[in-house]
């Protein structure tokens, strides 16, 4: 009788650890464990996250000093090839097309006004234009001749207007004798009326210039002699022309004073 109810009452344990899941000591399947509780809703008066700082600038040493024309002809000038001056036969001014054409694809082409007019807007203080030209053709104007730093006041007429001239920064007949024979009608026309190779000036200065180089002219306000220099290797860098042994080692040195 007493081994009876011992062995019913191992039945009724059993049934109810089938009922709970497991006896004592036995681990508890994860699936018979309740979802975990959602996470706390973010409290809406909490304060915002800060934005991330902007990043450092740059240290100044990684910035090119002076002009950046200057440290644009710098990394340029090693580039170009240095060779002798080919000869000067078959220049002529018209290979390098119409004087101030309009039809060009640089800076100003195609804007309706020719390129002197275009440089003198760009480069003479307090003008005036002619009405009726859509402010194209410029009757007055103040230049401070970039060469020698003088005052000249600049009126168009037949016997006035020579006292500003657009000097060729590479002169026509240096380019030609430097590669130029070698560029398409389009390319010549481009490089005589490209504004980078273009700049107004005292006439006298333009006719001291000529065609000279850097190894042979230098304007006497010494203050210009960096951009001019600048100017001249990115044009000459632009069109593809070389500078002979001389001029390679002129612009080096203008440039080792630059600032």
């Amino acid at each position: 009788m007493l081994a009876v109810l011992v062995l019913a009452g191992l039945g009724r344990c059993a049934d109810a650890d089938r009922e709970t899941g497991g006896g004592v000591g036995m681990p508890v399947s994860s699936s018979s464990l309740a979802p975990p509780p959602p996470p706390p809703a973010s409290d809406p008066a909490a304060p915002p996250v800060p934005e991330p700082a902007p990043p450092e600038p740059a240290p100044p040493e990684a910035v090119p000093p002076g002009d950046p024309m200057v440290a644009a002809a710098r990394v340029a000038l090693p580039r170009l090839e240095i060779k002798g001056r080919a000869p000067k036969t078959g220049y002529d001014r018209d290979l390098f097309g119409q004087a101030w054409s309009d039809d060009v694809s640089v800076e100003f082409g195609r804007n309706g006004c020719d390129t002197r007019n275009d440089i003198l807007r760009r480069d003479l203080q307090d003008i005036t234009v002619r009405p009726g030209t859509r402010d194209c053709v410029v009757l007055t104007g103040v230049l401070y001749g970039p060469y020698t730093g003088e005052r000249i006041e600049f009126v168009r007429g037949q016997d006035t207007s020579s006292a500003v001239q657009i000097d060729h920064v590479v002169a026509l007949s240096d380019a030609w004798q430097k590669g130029a024979q070698q560029l398409t009608p389009d390319q010549r026309r481009d490089f005589a009326n490209d504004p980078l190779n273009l700049l107004a000036v005292a006439g006298h200065a333009n006719q001291s210039k000529s065609d000279g180089d850097a190894a042979t002219w230098l304007p006497p306000r010494r203050e210009f002699r960096c951009p001019l220099i600048s100017r001249q290797i990115l044009v000459k860098e632009r069109y593809g022309l070389w500078v002979t042994p001389a001029e390679h080692e002129a612009m080096e040195r203008v440039l080792a004073g630059c600032g």
